[in-house]
């Protein structure tokens, strides 16, 4: 594997998939982890079209997918009971720090995480 290892917001991928430029710099030629939350948050999305589930579909298959293991879920508990913070951001973040790598996404709400290594697309 080739570049660096970047946990990927669900954000990133809806803003790529829909053209918004510069995206592709942060993602070409890197690893990316996405977390089984954005995987739902995408393909669940109840006005999905069949060439959208399709799109996101192979480019999830370009990722590793995280899913919520025992430490992930630990830390997410700790992040809600200090944080005012949806349960998909806390999931997603405390996924990242569980990996130790940074996430990469357009929320300004996940510096309230002093503990993230934390990239914000502006």
């Amino acid at each position: 594997m080739n570049g660096i290892d970047l946990f990927v917001d669900t954000n990133v991928l809806i803003n790529l998939a829909e053209g918004k430029s510069g995206v592709d710099q942060y993602l070409e030629s890197n690893n990316l982890f996405v977390s089984i939350i954005s995987e739902i948050e995408l393909l669940g999305w109840h006005k999905i079209t069949s060439p959208q589930k399709n799109y996101f579909k192979n480019m999830l298959s370009d990722c590793s997918i995280i899913g919520i293991t025992n430490p992930v879920k630990e830390l997410s508990i700790q992040l809600r009971q200090k944080h005012k913070v949806k349960l998909p951001d806390a999931i997603i973040a405390a996924s990242a720090m569980h990996l130790d790598i940074p996430l990469l996404t357009f929320d300004k709400g996940f510096e309230q995480f002093k503990d993230l290594d934390l990239i914000v697309i502006y």
